[in-house]
């Protein structure tokens, strides 16, 4: 098998407000004991970049099965590689000159969408913030921040039946340059 890419790796729900708390360097351990080589985190709001050990599509599925094994926490881990990172950068269609990137948001879905749920999905819910969903992506427009929005992550998990992650735009394009690293 030929040697895979570096991937980007997602952790939903840790180390927010106190709960599901896990050391990125502990994490980093676990992760390389595992026979991760090349393990790396950015922040600690479970940003991972590493290449995958064997088939990309079960990356996620293993990472998970590490941390709940190791520290014994059920998260969500959510892939994509640099290729996905660059094109979902390419279409967030707020990005905007003389746009502030700290009103920016991606939410990171486990999968697409189908066409009916997205259209259950209330564009007048919590104004002025502003989505757009594309593929396997929302994009979130908080112009006067995402803190008191309606339209939190929990919202369009439950709307759309799927699981997914959150990371504010300038996380975003960071762990885009990090990949090519």
């Amino acid at each position: 098998m030929p040697e895979s890419a570096p991937m980007l790796a997602l952790i939903r729900g840790i180390n927010v407000g106190g709960r599901s708390m896990l050391s990125m360097a502990d994490l980093r351990s676990a992760l390389s004991e595992a026979g991760f080589v090349d393990a790396r985190t950015h922040l600690q709001s479970g940003n991972l970049l590493l290449t995958p050990r064997s088939e990309p599509n079960r990356l996620a599925k293993t990472l998970e099965q590490t941390i709940e094994e190791g520290f014994g926490l059920r998260v969500r881990v959510i892939t994509r590689t640099r290729k996905e990172l660059e094109a979902i950068i390419a279409r967030n269609p707020f990005l905007k000159p003389g746009m502030k990137p700290s009103t920016l948001h991606a939410v990171f879905l486990e999968s697409a969408p189908t066409a009916g749920k997205v259209a259950a999905l209330d564009p007048d819910r919590s104004p002025p913030d502003r989505f757009a969903v594309s593929g396997k992506e929302i994009y979130v427009h908080y112009p006067e921040g995402s803190g008191r929005s309606k339209l939190a992550l929990d919202y369009f998990e439950h709307k759309l039946g799927l699981a997914g992650t959150a990371r504010n735009w300038n996380t975003v394009t960071k762990l885009w340059e990090l990949l090519e690293t």
